[in-house]
């Protein structure tokens, strides 16, 4: 039997030690990091193909403890901890070349592994106590694995603290709900109805947690601050992956073991999922940052996962699912990508780059087929998930409920969703790989091996999850944890991608031929005046219209006034109660006196009533 003990308890450990390791031996710590996160691979695959069950750890030393260390390994948490195995050590490879002087973070790979570690508890943990410690060191590393070089990059980081800190305590209080309800502090042991006061308030506040987690509206807020100003490497391991497998793995813990849902919950649901995809893409339209534009989109494809979940159907959790781990991959592959731009020519907006493609040939390769892939363009794995939740969507439409009957809604804001991706992933795609390049970019030369194989490797497996998707990937990482699935639809994934890629080659011989020595080039007319080379019109610019739109413009300047962050709205509240406090003790005695006798008062009528 595989020790569970080791993936949990060995990363963290080693990551403690590597405090103690000089900052000037990085490269030590780095490789280090590496063989640590290749041993929990190949455990997390020994432990996908292990048979599930409850495993209860025995302390001898702390027998008292022991009650607490309860695991549930099942299909779900072993597919979780698999694609945690496989994104610590491809992101770990690739920080041995990024993570230089001037990308370094005090203590980045002991960080690096404690998350990891935390991860693995936090996925088997079936005791809600063990639960939230694993839960709550992963939100301090987040925190930790952020520089804060700057006041932007500090703002970002003390916002991701206390937002994540606070949905933490609103999960503490949904778990002390529970346990009030149900006397288990077991996962697998509490299955309760959405009804009822107690009920609906323990079901709120663990979606807040993991909402918060995933970056969901409306506690989205710090992921597309937090990837502005982190590492890329950082934003690739924890929001872009990481934070979204656990975020949604919780969720599905509590839509479909922990609670029953009712119709007002399924409604909820859809609402909040249907809101996240098209708020945050209208965000992601308009950025110029191209590392916050992949935050909002980070943000933006949780409401696919959301919206599939909350249908409650198998083929629906199934799609919600098969979405959390493509979201996983090409958003974790985007951010590498950017990682990769950033280190090359030290630009973070679309202004300023353009052409890198010629010169970053593997980045931008990676880069397109990350693209198509999160647009929902056949055959990658991005069409074959959103496919699978229109299906579901469109089957949920069968039901009696009022958010059954609403189906059209839910179905064409997903689409609408869908395209909106594809025209702000052409906007990235030209505005850094196509286009007139910047002469100050002339030497910026492709990345390091290890920087562009984790890239590859991941573009390699979209295509691959893509293709061969009905055949080998749902019915082997899936179905274990759905059942089997009957599709609505029929997608011949096989076929279709043969046609594709024979007008690829196609097109290709067509631009070879047209690009033969024995063809004469002339001039372009235009009325006899010459073409000006320097002549250039942006993409970028046609994007800026969208703000002119008079209720989106409207939007847009609510939202740089932050009128949806709810970061922002209860810091202004609480400022202005602070400032209401303060005034109310300004040192005069009557003033005292009023709010005694008024104390009183109020502690008198509570005790009659």
């Amino acid at each position: 039997m595989i020790n569970l003990q080791y993936l949990i308890f060995l990363p963290i450990g080693i990551g403690i030690v590597l405090f103690l390791i000089p900052e000037f031996l990085k490269q030590v710590k780095g490789v280090v990091n590496l063989l640590i996160s290749i041993f929990t691979l190949y455990t997390s695959i020994l432990v996908f193909k292990m048979s599930s069950g409850i495993i209860n750890i025995e302390c001898f030393k702390f027998p008292s403890i022991s009650k607490y260390l309860i695991f549930n390994v099942d299909s779900l948490s072993k597919l979780i901890v698999l694609f945690i195995g496989i994104f610590g050590f491809l992101f770990a490879l690739y920080s041995l070349s990024y993570i230089t002087k001037e990308k370094a973070i005090t203590g980045y790979y002991s960080y690096y592994l404690i998350t990891l570690g935390s991860a693995f508890g936090a996925v088997f943990s079936d005791n809600l106590i063990l639960f939230i410690i694993f839960w709550g060191i992963l939100g301090l590393t987040l925190y930790m694995l952020i520089k804060g070089f700057d006041e932007e990059s500090s703002s970002a980081a003390k916002k991701t603290f206390i937002l994540i800190g606070a949905s933490d305590s609103i999960l503490i209080l949904g778990i002390g709900i529970l346990w009030k309800i149900t006397g288990s502090m077991n996962m697998s042991e509490v299955h309760i109805a959405t009804t009822g006061t107690l009920g609906i308030i323990a079901f709120l506040s663990l979606l807040v947690g993991s909402f918060t987690k995933a970056g969901a509206m409306p506690f989205h807020s710090w992921v597309p601050d937090y990837v502005k100003k982190a590492p890329a490497s950082s934003s690739a391991y924890l929001p872009a992956s990481l934070d979204k497998l656990l975020g949604i793995y919780f969720l599905i813990r509590i839509c479909r073991d922990i609670f029953q849902l009712t119709d007002w919950a399924t409604l909820m649901l859809l609402i909040i999922g249907s809101v996240t995809i098209i708020g945050a893409v209208m965000m992601a339209l308009v950025q110029h940052n191209y590392k916050k534009l992949l935050g909002y989109h980070a943000v933006s494809q949780v409401g696919y996962m959301i919206t599939g979940i909350a249908l409650g159907s198998p083929l629906g959790i199934a799609a919600g699912m098969f979405h959390m781990i493509n979201n996983a991959l090409y958003k974790g592959g985007l951010f590498l990508t950017a990682g990769s731009v950033e280190k090359q020519t030290g630009k973070e907006n679309l202004d300023e780059l353009g052409g890198l493609s010629k010169m970053m040939p593997l980045t931008f390769f990676a880069a397109l087929i990350f693209a198509l892939s999160i647009s929902g363009i056949p055959p990658f794995n991005g069409f074959f998930s959103k496919w699978m939740i229109y299906q579901g969507i469109i089957d949920f439409g069968n039901g009696t409920g009022l958010a059954n009957k609403l189906w059209i809604v839910w179905l064409t804001l997903a689409v609408l969703g869908s395209a909106l991706t594809l025209a702000s992933f052409i906007k990235l795609i030209t505005g850094i790989y196509l286009g007139r390049r910047n002469e100050k970019l002339e030497k910026v030369k492709e990345v390091s091996f290890l920087m562009w194989l984790p890239q590859i490797v991941i573009a390699i497996v979209c295509i691959g999850f893509g293709i061969f998707a009905a055949k080998f990937v749902i019915p082997y990482l899936i179905e274990p944890v759905t059942g089997k699935l009957n599709y609505v639809g029929i997608w011949q994934s096989q076929s279709v991608s043969i046609l594709i890629l024979v007008s690829v080659v196609v097109g290709f011989l067509i631009y070879l031929y047209g690009n033969m020595k024995n063809h004469r080039v002339s001039e372009s007319f235009i009325g006899g005046e010459k073409l000006q080379e320097e002549t250039n019109f942006s993409s970028l610019d046609f994007y800026q219209t969208i703000k002119n739109f008079k209720f989106l413009s409207f939007c847009y300047k609510k939202a740089e006034k932050k009128w949806f962050d709810i970061y922002e709205i209860f810091k202004k509240i609480i400022l202005w109660l602070n400032h209401v406090f303060s005034d109310a003790h300004n040192g005069f005695l009557p003033r005292y006196v009023f709010w005694y006798i008024a104390g009183l008062l109020i502690l008198l009528i509570i005790l009659i009533f």
